[in-house]
């Protein structure tokens, strides 16, 4: 008769599975934050610095095509014209608002929680101007002497 012999389990094969299924899970968690980190860093700041200085342009352009039109707007009667604005910024779409703020007139652009305001240089104290718009499609001007 053989005397038996007992010996440990080998549980060296669970180890190390034990060790890759940990490591690939840490590494996995830091891939998911790194993702995250990366889109708003790398991302989303350089878009929103660029819609800001695209709605800058913007604004400044409607206050120019304003300010033309009434120069050669005529003393009594009425006078159209439309113009075309970038469709969206940075792949989203915005809004244009002519109005008064505080004592002064401005063409706000806004999209998100991203907006520019630009004043409307040279007839801001004499004509009123209000309205809105996107920038889809073309957008219009209308002046009108009796104020209407």
């Amino acid at each position: 008769m053989k005397p038996c012999i007992i010996e440990p389990p080998n549980e060296e094969g669970v180890t190390r599975l034990m060790e890759y299924v940990i490591v690939s899970g840490v590494l996995l968690l830091l891939m998911v934050v790194m993702m995250f980190t990366i889109n708003a860093a790398f991302m989303e700041g350089p878009a929103n610095n660029l819609r800001y200085h695209a709605f800058v342009d913007i604004g400044n352009g409607v206050s120019t095509r304003i300010v033309d039109l009434y120069v050669i707007a005529p003393g009594n009667g009425t006078i159209t014209t439309k113009f075309d604005i970038p469709d969206e910024v940075a792949g989203r779409d915005y809004f244009v608002n002519a109005g008064m703020t505080g004592a002064s007139q401005v063409i706000q652009v806004e999209g998100g929680d991203i907006q520019s305001r630009v004043a409307i240089a040279g007839i801001g104290a004499t004509k009123g101007v209000t309205g809105n718009t996107t920038g889809a499609g073309w957008n219009m001007i209308h002046y009108n002497s009796g104020g209407v």
